[in-house]
């Protein structure tokens, strides 16, 4: 179903990759958070694999096959478009965690709050 979405192979050169392979490294690559050079050797060399990546974002691939699941996906009623953001997991940035707090805000603010004008 995807497989059309893909840029043509070159005829010139080394033979290319299979498609499939490069694209379940891929997935194997970012369901796992690895490294690109730890995807496992039976899906071949790994510079190849992210040579190839590389291409397909850049070409917009890897968009059009999203988008094209999602509607396949859509049009089959198994696609649920709810969402669910758990604030436990929400870190500050790096350079943001040593920042000095001011939890009370300024002396004039405080006069302010109690009312009085």
């Amino acid at each position: 179903m995807i497989g059309p979405l893909f840029p043509h192979a070159k005829v010139t050169g080394r033979p290319p990759e299979d498609r499939r392979t490069v694209v379940e490294a891929t997935a194997w690559r970012f369901r796992t958070g690895a490294p690109w050079r730890d995807v496992p050797e039976r899906f071949g060399n790994w510079n190849t694999i992210y040579k190839n990546f590389n291409r397909w974002v850049d070409a917009a691939v890897c968009a059009k096959v999203l988008e094209k699941t999602q509607s396949l996906a859509q049009q089959a009623g198994d696609l649920d478009w709810g969402t669910s953001i758990d604030s436990t997991i929400v870190r500050v940035h790096q350079h943001g965690a040593t920042l000095p707090r001011t939890t009370a805000g300024s002396p004039e603010m405080q006069e302010n709050r109690g009312g009085a004008a």
